[in-house]
């Protein structure tokens, strides 16, 4: 486990020469523009309708792979002819984004979806470092002044409960614009982006994980920060915390802020041993926090991001502390993965296990698996890997 470099070589070969080809060649609609992900085992299209969180989530990801690994002209182009997509049909003509359209590029599904715009911005931000365009660069501000505004109250009018009886907020917007303030912050204001990051790094650390439950991580607290006895303040999602956990050690880093990174390892580690399955492997997908029945049917489910995001948290938190705790589950969910979720036939992996790790659907992508995860996390790992001794 010792041979970084050889491991190093794995996660860039997987990524080179498998993951990104199969997206390049299966996904892109040549014809109206944008990308297919509902993509069955060899990569056949098996429906055509587009969801715009995984437009914008391929568009990063070509984007990302461009400014930073190589300046691939397919890369550029997979690119911008999701962009020009996006730009063109994701949108009410106002910056609220349609969570899903037709091939065509005609709605389905109204603005509800907060994700939608989360990667909207990270997805035109991203390309206006690829392309220079400032109109991409506007469209990333626009929508990104439209996710603040919203922070209060993520899905508007769409937000099923009674008013003013039960009023949760929930983990997964703080979460996630701590990693999108990173990705944007080029074409943030350095004040704003500042006190952005310090709210967030507040609501995860401070709000959301629970020193009365040893630092566990909760998905749904009350208005005032306080724990709800219900199933929607007992949820927990192990894979959302522990990817949460590797945002703030990029926030500790950047900052220049050791005790944060210390902080956010800790909380990956604890949350990978509470999570983790006993007696087949691989981390529950979701759980409740005193071990009552979960609401979710599909709670034992062993997913793909889950586990790729555990494989990043842990490599980068052996990187910044040295803890070997952390290398030795990087070393457990490796082997978890690479046995489990790679298809040994096809390109591109699995998404979705039963409890025991068969394989439950054999889709390389649908409507909640992209082009993301998997690549995102290959690349992380590669380049973690690349810088230890």
């Amino acid at each position: 486990m010792e041979d970084f470099k050889k491991l190093a070589e794995q996660y860039k070969s997987e990524l080179l020469d498998s993951v990104l080809p199969f997206w390049l060649e299966k996904s892109q609609d040549k014809e109206f523009g944008g990308y297919f992900t509902c993509l069955d085992r060899k990569g056949e299209v098996f429906d055509t309708d587009k969801f715009i969180w995984l437009q914008g989530r391929e568009v990063w990801m070509f984007s990302k792979l461009y400014n930073k690994v190589e300046r691939r002209k397919e890369w550029l182009d997979a690119a911008i002819q999701g962009g020009e997509f996006l730009k063109k049909y994701g949108h009410d003509g106002n910056y609220n984004w349609y969570f899903s359209l037709t091939r065509e590029g005609k709605p389905l599904v109204d603005p509800y979806n907060i994700f939608s715009y989360t990667f909207a911005t990270m997805a035109f931000g991203q390309l206006s470092i690829a392309t220079g365009n400032e109109e991409y660069a506007e469209i990333a501000k626009k929508t990104f002044d439209i996710i603040l505004s919203k922070v209060d109250n993520p899905k508007g009018k769409w937000n099923k409960a009674h008013a003013g009886t039960r009023s949760l907020k929930n983990f997964a917007l703080p979460m996630i614009l701590c990693n999108l303030a990173l990705e944007i912050e080029p074409l943030l204001d350095p004040e704003f982006m500042q006190k952005s990051i310090d709210v967030c790094i507040h609501e995860v650390m401070d709000v959301f994980r629970r020193p009365e439950l040893g630092g566990l991580i909760v998905e749904n607290v009350a208005e005032d920060g306080s724990l709800v006895d219900c199933m929607d303040g007992r949820h927990m999602i192990p894979g959302h915390a522990i990817e949460a956990m590797w945002f703030i050690m990029d926030l500790g880093k950047r900052l220049n802020r050791p005790e944060l990174i210390e902080e956010a390892k800790n909380t990956a580690l604890k949350t990978a041993e509470y999570g983790w399955d006993k007696e087949y492997g691989g981390i529950f997908y979701f759980m409740d926090l005193h071990g009552h029945p979960t609401q979710e049917l599909e709670w034992d489910q062993k997913l793909w991001w889950v586990h790729i995001e555990t494989l990043i948290s842990m490599i980068k938190g052996y990187q910044l502390t040295g803890d070997e705790r952390c290398l030795e589950w990087f070393k457990r969910v490796h082997d978890y993965v690479w046995t489990h979720f790679k298809d040994p036939k096809y390109p591109e992996w699995f998404g979705y296990l039963n409890r025991r790790g068969e394989v439950l659907l054999e889709l390389k992508g649908g409507k909640w698996k992209g082009c993301f995860h998997v690549p995102r996390g290959l690349y992380q790992v590669w380049q973690i890997l690349e810088t230890l001794k």
